[in-house]
């Protein structure tokens, strides 16, 4: 069976990986949201501690034995305190200051993770297998499903469903978002508003970490894995909306499955086919899909 010329079987593939991209481009577009609609910051670094989640996840296994399922947990723990030691360290003293500051230091902090992780491992890439209880495929009868790919789609899925959940529906994430807008008021009921900041910027980063693990077995682990992905990831949270939670899951999720049509029909496309959609949805609404107008 053929649609348009093309093989059924050719477009169903395509619309997996294109699931499987928009699944790290969803889930690395959330924690940019997160961390700039509630803290105003615009953290370049995302892709490096994307490419750390990654690398910690091949070192649990390569020295000290650590199995996938493990390090999936641990790896996000481990990026999130160390986005947090960055956060109570440098970032605090820049969210009175101009976004170019906070972008700066980030840009800087990333070209330090990369430079050093780089100068250990060279940027040749590092296999990572899938996990035993993960390995092989489904026969769909019209399509042959990878299992693992399967279970990227559906656990970023599930991830991004709970973020929103928690942020936008719960007494937890409206502490979040009052404590951004006015300070000194929720600080007044006893919420300790500094404390709760820096854990929402290493629930934003361990996001990202928690990607880099996913990400491990389908790509080849290298400290540029990040740089390559990121300028894609910012242009998905501006055509969500700077901020939106929900924009940024729905935009990852759909772009990657038009980048994945995009090879099928027109495959020079595909490589810009986001940046062509971003600068049509700034014509018709500079503040993204699902942004609000100031």
């Amino acid at each position: 069976m053929e649609i348009f010329g093309i093989p059924l079987q050719a477009m169903l593939s395509q619309l997996l990986l294109g699931l499987v991209n928009g699944s790290f481009y969803a889930m690395l577009s959330l924690g940019l949201a997160i961390i700039f609609g509630l803290l105003n910051v615009i953290n370049f670094a995302h892709g490096a501690l994307y490419m750390m989640g990654a690398f910690f996840a091949w070192m649990g296994l390569s020295y000290l034995g650590v199995n996938y399922w493990v390090m999936l947990v641990a790896a996000p723990l481990l990026v999130g305190v160390f986005g947090m030691i960055i956060e109570r360290t440098m970032l605090r003293w820049l969210y009175k200051l101009d976004h170019l500051y906070g972008l700066l230091l980030t840009f800087g902090i990333t070209l330090l993770l990369e430079g050093l992780f780089r100068s250990v491992y060279g940027v040749s890439g590092q296999p990572y297998s899938v996990p035993d209880a993960l390995s092989g495929a489904f026969n769909l009868g019209f399509m042959i499903m990878p299992k693992y790919r399967a279970w990227v789609v559906l656990a970023s899925i599930v991830v991004c469903l709970l973020t929103w959940f928690v942020i936008e529906k719960t007494k937890l994430g409206a502490y979040l978002r009052a404590g951004t807008e006015n300070p000194k008021l929720v600080e007044a009921f006893g919420i300790n508003v500094p404390l709760m900041v820096t854990l929402t910027y290493g629930f934003g980063v361990a996001l990202a970490a928690f990607a880099g693990v996913l990400a491990a077995p389908v790509v080849q682990i290298s400290p540029l894995m990040g740089s390559n992905l990121i300028i894609v990831v910012f242009a998905v949270v501006v055509i969500g909306g700077m901020g939106s939670i929900l924009g940024s899951i729905l935009s990852g999720l759909g772009l990657g499955v038009i980048e994945g049509f995009t090879r099928v029909f027109y495959p020079e496309l595909s490589a810009t086919v986001v940046f062509i959609i971003m600068a049509i949805v700034l014509m018709i609404r500079p503040a993204g899909l699902f942004g609000k107008e100031k």
